[in-house]
């Protein structure tokens, strides 16, 4: 108990000091929620490893690996971090070069204020909320599982110490910390996957004594359905706000570029190793133990305390590097999308900083909400990013490469797939509701932007060639 209660002392003690220290040099609302567009090629790297590796990988996909074994990774990590790649690769340049905040922000300059109501709703309260309620829920379990704290008090704990740290030190405490905390992350993973393979009598031992369904990349139902989880899942990661912010936070294109694909390379490569952890760990684990206590399990089974210790801080660390940058993402926007442009266009940057920091607040507290009263937040998450990809993907692409979408074709586009998606399920076909959400979305964006007229707040651009009015070149 000691050692562990020692590192995680030591841990949050070092993030409050950076908090403390930026939240006296932050002055400004872009410094707060974008870095001020000046974050190095080292800094960019760490926080996306520590954002991508969050509570699902050390929680979520150890148990996912206990259930359905490394098919897991072929059906969530890899696609997500593939189209993630393909953001960075094909569309830092053009996004980058715009100066903007949020995806709201490109909608709204692109077909006016209106257009950006939605994709701020479904960024701050479908993905930002559940998504931080989960990190929360996470640090939780560990409070309970280690020091035996209640899960009311546990929550508590955990909102406290996330809320403080993001109020403080805004996006730019998040990502200098962050570069830190993804080398305690791929620390952690990489020492307890050594433990697990060891313990297993070593990796032929371990992959000879597992049923083949657990070890092979398609699993128990075969290549259509890791096909049909990647489809669904993957298409998410071109509107994932939390990689679009770091793309914006980078000093400069080449930064953005040369950063992002180097994070999300190594991601990659530590994502695979929780899922073979998991599916170790049912070498040894009780085969009916609830998927997310499996990691805690492996940790105090296999590791001494003063190791054990590191991993948890890793965990801790990923926890909150993914909760306050799921809170920024959503109070930005707020802060952006809805006060700024919708309330009060001519705000001070004193009003604007202290609407972000407010914000963080209303973000946090919606979270530590849902905590408390959603029982499956797992599965909320899903729903949620599947939801947003219907509804924002085709848009944003829209609005990338054809001149001729309009604010009418993107805003039915968005409304219409979000229907369908939610609606379709209770039509009891065996079709999974992304697909049709998908096209009603493409379709319904092609018709209504063919017959339909342009607003007179409309920019005509293909942005992925052509620069809004508002943009900065660099």
């Amino acid at each position: 108990m000691g050692w562990y209660l020692t590192y995680v002392i030591l841990y949050f003690s070092f993030m409050f000091a950076v908090g403390i220290y930026y939240f006296t040099k932050i002055k400004t609302f872009d410094e707060y929620l974008i870095a001020g567009w000046n974050m190095s090629f080292l800094n960019i790297t760490g926080t996306i490893i520590s954002t991508w590796c969050g509570a699902a990988v050390f929680i979520g996909w150890v148990g996912m690996g206990f259930t359905v074994g490394l098919s897991g990774f072929f059906k969530f990590a890899l696609p997500g971090i593939l189209f993630s790649l393909i953001l960075v690769w094909f569309f830092s340049k053009p996004l980058r070069r715009q100066k903007l905040y949020t995806l709201a922000d490109l909608f709204s300059e692109r077909f006016g204020t209106a257009a950006g109501v939605f994709p701020s709703i479904f960024s701050a309260f479908v993905y930002s909320v559940p998504t931080t309620a989960l990190q929360i829920v996470g640090m939780s379990t560990v409070f309970n599982i280690i020091f035996g704290i209640s899960i009311t008090h546990a929550l508590i704990l955990s909102f406290a110490l996330i809320l403080g740290f993001t109020i403080l030190g805004g996006l730019v405490a998040t990502i200098v910390t962050d570069a830190i905390q993804s080398v305690i992350v791929i620390l952690g993973i990489i020492v307890l996957a050594i433990a697990s393979v060891k313990y297993a009598g070593g990796l032929g031992q371990a992959i000879a004594n597992t049923p083949n369904e657990y070890v092979s990349p398609l699993g128990a139902n075969g290549l259509s359905d890791v096909l049909i989880f990647a489809l669904t899942v993957g298409p998410f990661y071109l509107v994932w706000q939390s990689t679009w912010q770091r793309i914006f936070a980078s000093k400069n294109e080449s930064v953005a570029i040369k950063a992002g694909m180097t994070g999300f390379s190594i991601a990659l490569a530590v994502s695979l190793l929780p899922f073979t952890i998991g599916v170790i760990a049912r070498q040894f684990v009780p085969l009916d133990m609830r998927p997310d206590l499996v990691f805690s399990y492996v940790t105090f089974e296999l590791l001494s305390p003063e190791i054990g210790g590191i991993v948890i801080v890793g965990l801790l660390a990923a926890l909150m590097t993914g909760a306050d940058s799921f809170i920024l993402q959503g109070s930005s926007n707020l802060a952006q999308d809805f006060y700024h442009r919708l309330i009060n266009p001519g705000a001070t940057e004193s009003q604007k900083l202290n609407v972000a920091r407010l914000s963080v607040v209303i973000i946090s507290v919606l979270a530590l909400i849902v905590a408390y009263f959603i029982n499956d937040i797992v599965a909320l998450y899903q729903w949620a990013l599947r939801l947003t990809a219907t509804t924002l993907v085709v848009p944003f692409l829209a609005v990338m490469f054809w001149k001729k979408a309009t604010g009418k074709g993107c805003v039915t586009s968005m409304l219409l797939a979000s229907l369908v998606t939610i609606f379709w399920p209770y039509l009891g076909t065996h079709i999974d509701p992304v697909f049709p959400g998908f096209l009603s979305s493409l379709l319904s964006l092609w018709i209504v932007s063919t017959f339909s007229g342009r607003s007179k707040n409309e920019h005509v651009a293909a942005v992925y060639w052509e620069d809004l009015p508002s943009a900065k070149r660099e």
